[in-house]
């Protein structure tokens, strides 16, 4: 179903919903957002009536926008939106940019908006000191050619130093590829001693 298809489908049922209007003898259809209207009813209420029902509020469709963004768990809940006729712009942060994806399709699914536009910024995460250091331990356990019982991992603000000793150059050579792979890691100082 088109956006279109919904939007008209939704105007409908309003109509035909309100017992203030006859809605039978009201032909409904949508184009890019915009509703037409067309048809013959009683009063001129009942003319305000459909007029009423047809229209979406901006407080209303934002309401929709971020009620979706809260129920789906990727969009964090830093994003917000603000509507203005029928156009929504995505605000705040995020950590990734497939969270910022996420947010522009769900935004992009509510019946009534007209098109959104994605002004979230994106925010890396910085890790922290034990962040740093638990990354980079994790890796010298993973490789098998390195004996990491002698080695020791200090941090400072994305800085590592790398002490102790190790048995070969191609240790060594590991133990500084892994400390420049965790994430966060601006430079590597090597102060390992090679122990032959």
């Amino acid at each position: 179903m088109s956006s279109n298809t919904d939007l008209t489908a939704d105007v409908s049922d309003e109509l035909f919903w309100d017992p203030k209007l006859d809605s039978t003898a009201i032909a409904v259809s949508s184009d890019g957002g915009a509703i037409t209207m067309r048809g013959t009813v009683g009063s001129f209420r009942e003319k305000r009536e459909a007029q009423k029902a047809a229209q979406r509020d901006d407080a209303d469709l934002r309401g929709d926008v971020l009620q979706a963004l809260m129920l789906d768990s990727i969009v964090p809940t830093s994003v917000d939106a603000k509507v203005d006729e029928g156009f929504v712009t995505l605000t705040g942060t995020a950590n990734w940019q497939y969270q910022r994806d996420e947010a522009e399709f769900v935004a992009s699914n509510i019946v009534g908006v007209v098109d959104v536009f994605d002004e979230i910024k994106l925010e890396y995460p910085k890790p922290t000191r034990n962040d740093v250091q638990h990354s980079i331990k994790k890796a010298f356990k993973r490789n098998a050619g390195l004996d990491a019982k002698d080695l020791s991992i200090s941090t400072n603000n994305g800085s590592v130093t790398v002490t102790g000793t190790v048995n070969s150059w191609a240790e060594h050579d590991e133990a500084i590829d892994a400390a420049w792979s965790a994430p966060g890691v601006t430079s590597v100082r090597d102060d390992l001693t090679v122990a032959y």
